[in-house]
């Protein structure tokens, strides 16, 4: 080994941490497994083309097998052996003729090609997936190498811990966001350095968004099904080194270098913060690319196969899917648990990151005999992590087994994606069936979802589109998905997703139907921009940015999912820009204190609703699934709350009136004088003023905002 003299045996080490950790002139490797009777450590040349030497590990000790390789440091490549038990009937998969990847590494070197010799078991054998294969596949298999001693990433130190209340998400993908950026430099597009270029950034602060909400950017495999097929997972949720930044979102120079890689994503957190702009990653610990178990051998099953997953009840031998991929993370087991606050403590503290969005969620809170508890091991655990305290924790509420849906339920200072908010809102803008009282629910935070125990506005995360479905350009251009671009003959991507066409599947000349369009795409994100909670904009909508009718774009990585920055939309970024500043301006709108219910005609926090005629709102109003059109006033004066109290003292009361219908509606405004703030269709003033009990035609398709104004008042800039 070139920089090495290895010794001729291993040495005692310590227990902790997992995985490995140069000191003291040598590495300490500590590997765990309940159920494995010993472990190699296996080092191989700088390449790791060649195996140089096999050392036994000491243990187990608490399950954990250990040892110091004296005279080692940064730079070794090693692989795990692990013998034990084959016994698939009872869960146990060691084959100690499978090289393995460290769960815990900090660095991967090797390019992964599915081949027969990564499974367990012998492919097509007559016993199916119970006679083990013999064939060593070290030459092929991916290879860890051990990285330099932990540092506090410099993102750390300039983050900008934006308040819960003041958040606005963007999800996007690293890649798609500048792969068509003509102002960033041709060798950076599509890279971790390109999102922190300035022309990248200059868009992001230009909008007002506070929160880059990244898909997946950990090491991850492309499934074998779709390399038969020539393409690619491009979103990323099927992760294989969790503590390492994907590669292929690093510029070429360095792409050939995991440190380097993780170099250049530490720069990128750090610049953005510079910028003001918090970094959240999503992060899949719900499933591995192992699969089912008819899966390869490539790390966690042949180190443990039996407590890594969740097995079914009925039978040991086969892995429960609550995923949909083909196996569940036994998140129950203490050392998994372990295992993912250490993957979220590192990319906290040695990445620089904000927090987390954790993919298919209730996985997390499951326990090993019962379905999800948002008190289970798990939470209680990350509520008690002191490096996680600032991290912002948001939840996919739903997996796909049984007890599976769980909005609203996720413990402490967790944010959850409110898919009834993107459901209703989509359905009362395009007219399928959503009433009047489900919009107001859903327009302040969900109260009958979130408002228990101490949980806050800011807990629902609202959104119209995200990557998992159509883009907004999409859902008001298309009635049914077109993903036969996919190769799965369109059978993938949600099936009837609240969409419309307004007369024409796909682009139209239509002008009526081009302007119908527009003006429901404006009204969509400004409900979801205004709304009390959490905003999520999907990066790309502000440009009214189209997937040709694909709502799953998974596999898409091409012009179908990056971003057309050459036909950007201007007049809608314009748009989007001037809701945000207008959230950010009144305390209002991003107020993350329960409005207290008809309080505001007592002076108090609060909202009322009204009908367009002026009277508020009753019972049988609120059922009347004839009548669509509605308005609010939003009131903070008078808050009793005392961190309610300096809001209150900067607001004013706001009037918001709703128009779905496809002309316009006649509206009488309460107690006013008003001038107006907002208006998504664009027909009316900019700024016009209105007096006490004024009338209003309401246009077509549209949201507006006023402000009431004392009479000393001056017009807004």
């Amino acid at each position: 080994m070139p920089g090495f003299r290895l010794p001729a045996r291993l040495q005692p080490g310590r227990t902790e941490p997992l995985g490995t950790l140069a000191r003291d002139g040598g590495v300490n490797v500590a590997v765990w497994s309940d159920h494995a009777q010993r472990i190699e450590l296996c080092v191989f040349d700088t390449t790791g083309a060649r195996e140089v030497r096999r050392y036994e590990m000491y243990g187990p000790r608490d399950g954990v097998f250990h040892g110091f390789l004296d005279g080692a440091g940064p730079g070794l490549v090693y692989g795990l052996r692990a013998h034990g038990p084959w016994q698939p009937e009872r869960g146990h998969r060691f084959n100690p003729h499978k090289l393995l990847l460290d769960p815990w590494a900090r660095e991967i070197v090797g390019h992964f090609r599915w081949r027969p010799e990564h499974f367990g078991y012998e492919v097509g054998h007559p016993d199916g997936n119970r006679a083990p294969d013999r064939r060593d596949n070290a030459v092929h298999a991916l290879k860890a190498r051990v990285a330099p001693p932990p540092a506090v990433a410099p993102g750390v130190a300039n983050a900008p811990r934006h308040r819960t209340a003041d958040l606005v998400l963007y999800e996007t993908h690293v890649k798609n966001f500048t792969q068509r950026l003509d102002a960033v430099p041709p060798e950076l597009r599509g890279t971790y350095a390109a999102l922190a270029h300035p022309a990248a950034v200059a868009h992001l602060r230009r909008l007002g968004v506070t929160t880059l909400s990244l898909l997946p950017v950990q090491w991850h495999l492309d499934e074998m099904g779709l390399v038969e097929r020539g393409a690619v997972n491009h979103w990323g949720y099927n992760t294989l080194g969790f503590f390492c930044p994907d590669p292929r979102f690093a510029t070429a120079a360095v792409r050939g270098d995991p440190h380097a890689v993780a170099a250049e994503f530490r720069t990128m957190v750090a610049a953005l913060h510079d910028a003001g702009l918090e970094v959240v990653i999503d992060v899949v610990f719900n499933h591995t690319p192992e699969g089912d178990e008819n899966g390869p051998t490539l790390s966690w099953r042949g180190l443990d196969n039996a407590s890594w997953y969740r097995a079914r009840a009925d039978d040991p031998s086969r892995i429960e899917n609550l995923s949909g991929c083909g196996n569940t993370v036994n998140v129950a087991h203490p050392r998994v648990t372990q295992f993912v606050l250490d993957v979220l403590r590192y990319w906290v503290h040695e990445m620089g990151v904000d927090g987390f969005r954790f993919d298919l969620a209730p996985v997390l809170g499951r326990t090993r005999h019962h379905g999800f508890d948002p008190d289970s091991a798990f939470f209680v655990a990350l509520r008690q992590d002191p490096t996680l305290a600032r991290a912002h924790l948001i939840a996919e509420p739903w997996d796909l087994g049984y007890d599976g849906y769980q909005l609203g339920r996720f413990p402490g200072r967790f944010l959850e994606w409110n898919d009834k908010f993107r459901d209703s809102v989509r359905r009362f803008w395009l007219h399928r069936g959503v009433g009047r009282g489900e919009l107001a629910r859903r327009f302040t935070a969900s109260s009958d979802l979130f408002q228990h125990g101490h949980r806050r506005p800011s807990a629902s995360v609202n959104y119209v589109t995200s990557h998992d479905g159509f883009t907004l350009a999409d859902v008001v251009s298309y009635a049914h998905k077109h993903n036969e671009a996919n190769g799965e003959g369109n059978r993938d991507g949600r099936d009837g997703e609240p969409a419309c066409n307004f007369g024409h599947e796909g682009p139209s000349d239509d002008p009526v139907i081009r302007q119908r369009r527009a003006r429901v795409q404006r009204a969509l994100l400004a409900t979801t921009l205004l709304a009390q909670g959490t905003p999520m904009l999907h990066g790309g909508d502000e440009l009214g940015h189209t997937q040709h009718g694909n709502n799953n774009a998974y596999c898409q990585d091409n012009a179908i999912g990056w971003l057309d920055w050459g036909r950007a939309d201007a007049a809608l970024v314009d748009f989007t820009a001037t809701v945000l500043a207008l959230r950010r301006s009144e305390p209002a709108l991003h107020h993350d204190v329960w409005f207290r219910a008809d309080a505001a005609r007592n002076g108090e926090r609060g909202v009322v609703w009204y009908r367009p005629d002026g009277r508020e709102m009753q019972v049988d109003d609120w059922h009347d699934g004839g009548q669509h059109a509605f308005a609010c006033v939003i009131n903070l004066r008078g808050d009793p709350t005392p961190e309610g109290q300096v809001e209150a003292e900067r607001s004013v009361p706001l009037a918001v009136l709703f128009n779905p219908e496809p002309v316009a509606v006649p509206f009488v405004l309460p107690d006013g004088p008003w001038r107006l703030r907002l208006d998504t269709s664009g027909e009316l003033a900019p700024g016009v003023g209105l007096g006490r009990h004024a009338r209003l035609a309401a246009p077509a398709s549209a949201l507006l905002v006023f402000a009431h104004e004392t009479p000393d008042a001056a017009p807004p800039a």
